[in-house]
Parts: C-alpha cells; structure tokens; sequence
C-alpha cells in the first residue's frame, strides 16, 4: 500500500464531503438576507415565515460543515507533516484569519437568528442576517486565498527549506484569488437556490405551502437563472487563468496532446494517457484558441511540452472539467424554461417542471465537486504548484496501514454523520414553514 496515494484518498474523501456544506450557506444567506429585506420594509408575515424556516435549515448546513470540516486541519499536521513544515506559514495564515475573522462571527450572529427572533430589534435581527451572509463569504475568501496560493503562488521566497511570505497582499491575491473565488461564490448561489427551488417544487407538488412555495421558487428561480448566466462567463474568465498559469491542467482539462495553432475545443472524448491519444473524440474546430486568446488562430500549449513526470493524471481532469460544463449548461436550459414558464404564468402548474426542480437538486453539488477534482487533479503532480510535489509533501515516518484505518474509520463516521443529517433536514423540509394563525382561530 502507498501512503502518499492513501493520504490523498483520505484527504480528498474528508475533503469532498465537507464541500458539500460551504457554498449551500452561501445559496442560503444569500436568500435569507432578501427575505429579511423583504420582511424589513414590508412588514409582511409570508417574509419572515419562509425565513424561520430557512434559517433551520441553514443552522443543521452550518453545523454538519463545522463537524466535517475541522478534520481537515488537523489532516495537514498527521499525513502532510512536509507540506506543513515547508509552507505552512503561509498556508496556515489564511486558515486562522478564516477561524478567527470569518467562523466566530458567522457563529455568533447565527445564534442570532436562531434564537433572538423575539428578542432583539427587526433592523438588529436584520443585521444579524446580513452579519451571517457577510461572514460566510468572508470564509470563503481565505479558504480560497490558501488554495489559490496552491495553485498560484506569489509573495514569497525559499529559505532554508522554507517558503517566506515576503509579501502578504502579493500571496492573497495571486493570480488566481480573485476569479477562483468570484466562480466559488456563483456555484454557491447556484446550490443554494437550486436546493430552496426544488423544495418550493416538493411543496407545490404535494400542494402543501403553496403561498410560500410560490414566493420561495420566485426568488429562487430569478437567483438560478442569473447566477447560472453569469457563472458562464466567470467560469469562462477562470480558464482563460489557467491557460495563462497553469498551462498543463489547461491542456490536461481538453485532453490536448500536442502544441497548436487554432486548438480545437474538445466536446467529448476518451484519454489515454499511456498512448497519448484521445479516442471517440469530438471537437470545434480553434474554438479552444479563441476562447483562450479571443484568436481562432492562436497557439495552445500542449501536454508533450513538458516532462511526463509533471503532467496531470489526463483522463479524470479531462472528465471531472467536461462533467462540470456539462451540468452548468443544464443549469443555463433549466433556469431557462422555468423563466419562460413563469412569464407564461404556467409555472404554478406545469408538475413536470416541478419534478425537474426536484430532481436538480443535487446536481450543483455534482459541478461543485467535479469541478474541484478538475483543479486539484489538474494541479497534480504539485502540491504547490512548481514548487512542492504531492510526494514530497506527504509525511515520512506514517504508516499506510494507519492511514488505511482512519480512512475506514472515516467513512463510517461520515456516512453516520450523512443518515444523521440528511434524516434532520428531510424532517424540516416535510414539517414545512410555520402557517401564520388565521384571525378567527385566535379569537377562539
């Protein structure tokens, strides 16, 4: 057994469930915070009902990311002693700003919005909401300045074995900080309005809520669709990034073998690593030229200009990256139709449409976790990206067979933790809203 290949599965196993918890907190403040607006200046009780009811599900996310999160710091001291002992001064600065700028402050006005409904003023409760949106994006953006550095490291120089930070705001905005996470944030909103329109689909379908399922998919679907627009051409910015910096997990991400002039976008194809070809391949002519360079005839780098010890694995970046663009544009044709239905008044009925919401829900998560294989797999052979390998990262004196157990140690805890939480929300989400008392019901 390999430890450095188990200590990758472990951390991108832990790693990976975790995602599924950061960018649904940030769909949801982002829709709690409209509806605490909407609540503010209108006064109106539908507002803060549906909000109640978000707010629920927002404090499980919130505590099931908590839990599976923290195990990952402790993973960079146990199986990436090397990593940590040669770049965690750097590495570990945003991870701290993250805890103590970014995690107490969501924490706190969080209990806000849980338990101080009755108890605080509606423009501090309001606050508390804003509070709770701003901190976590604020998160977002020092977990993405460390793994951004990863990919694009800047502000620094080696020192006896050591990386030095030189200069801090050249390392947090890197090359890659800010489209990484302006495109982290977008898939956020994504997955969180994709989750509250297919629970608004779930309540019209059983016609249950119908007054707050309607208001719920009216905002979630305006936030899908435009998020979904825009998430086309940040993810479009973000590539063009990677062509620049990175310019093997470019060619990795289209399978592209050779250097060329008016490279060809791949749509579909087959890698082969070992024999450098791509079969069943289907490609537009220099599109990838021109969505690089904005020049259908401009040249593309490809895998054979660099050594074969520092290429990607080819086949799972190539898929993991098509997977991700292919659920992307669903997203595009989805939202698409839901703002045609809803101009045509036809959206409140058409029950196909409804069950698409409701099976749309997971996908985000699928993007969200395909992409991330893309640019962590893409980065590979580098932990750092031309400055620390993944095998030299790893730590030397532990073993596999105490790797292997924690791995399996952790995949029970997690799918523990996955019957436990999942069994929570679906209790919340079938209980529904609270319905406002009708007047004559409290006369009696």
């Amino acid at each position: 057994m390999d430890p450095v290949l188990l200590a990758r599965i472990q951390f991108g196993f832990t790693a990976g469930f975790h995602f599924l918890f950061p960018p649904t907190t940030f769909g949801l403040t982002l829709i709690i915070l409209i509806l605490e607006s909407f609540y503010l200046k209108t006064k109106e009780e539908i507002y803060k009902n549906i909000s109640n009811f978000l707010i629920k599900i927002l404090s499980t996310v919130f505590i099931l990311g908590v839990a599976t999160g923290i195990v990952l710091e402790f993973a960079f001291g146990n199986n990436w002693s090397n990593y940590s002992r040669m770049v965690g001064d750097i590495f570990g600065a945003p991870l701290a700003a993250e805890g103590v700028f970014a995690f107490f402050l969501e924490s706190v006005f969080l209990g806000i919005l849980v338990f101080g409904r009755t108890r605080v003023s509606k423009k501090a409760y309001w606050l508390s909401s804003f509070l709770v949106f701003f901190a976590s994006h604020l998160s977002g953006i020092w977990i993405i300045i460390a793994n951004s550095w990863m990919q694009t490291p800047a502000g620094f120089k080696i020192e006896g074995g050591r990386a030095i930070l030189t200069d801090f705001f050249q390392a947090a905005l890197n090359p890659s900080t800010v489209v990484r996470f302006v495109h982290a944030v977008l898939a956020g909103w994504i997955t969180g309005s994709a989750l509250i329109a297919g629970i608004a689909a779930w309540f019209l379908i059983k016609g249950r809520h119908t007054e707050h399922a309607r208001m719920l998919l009216k905002i979630s679907l305006i936030i899908f669709f435009t998020t979904s627009i825009f998430q086309l051409f940040s993810g479009h910015a973000h590539s063009v990034q990677v062509a620049e910096t990175q310019p093997e997990k470019m060619a990795a991400f289209e399978a592209l073998w050779e250097t060329q002039e008016g490279a060809p976008f791949a749509v579909f194809g087959i890698p082969d690593g070992k024999k450098e070809v791509t079969h069943f391949s289907i490609k537009i002519p220099k599109f990838l030229s021109f969505l690089i360079h904005f020049d259908p005839n401009a040249e593309v780098t490809g895998l054979r200009e660099f050594p074969k010890d520092e290429r990607p694995p080819v086949f799972l970046t190539f898929t993991s990256y098509h997977i991700m663009i292919g659920i992307g544009s669903l997203f595009i044709l989805i939202s698409l139709i839901g703002i045609f239905l809803f101009v045509r008044k036809k959206i409140w009925t058409a029950r196909w449409y409804h069950r698409t919401l409701l099976l749309s829900i997971p996908l985000p998560h699928l993007a969200n976790e395909f992409g991330w294989i893309a640019a962590e797999v893409g980065r590979q052979p580098w932990a750092v990206y031309r400055v620390l390998k993944t095998a030299d990262a790893a730590s030397p004196v532990v073993p596999a067979g105490n790797i292997l157990f924690s791995l399996i140690l952790f995949i029970l805890v997690y799918a523990l933790i996955a019957v436990i939480g999942g069994s929570i929300l679906v209790k919340m989400i079938k209980k529904g809203p609270n319905e406002p008392i009708p007047t004559e019901e409290l006369r009696r």
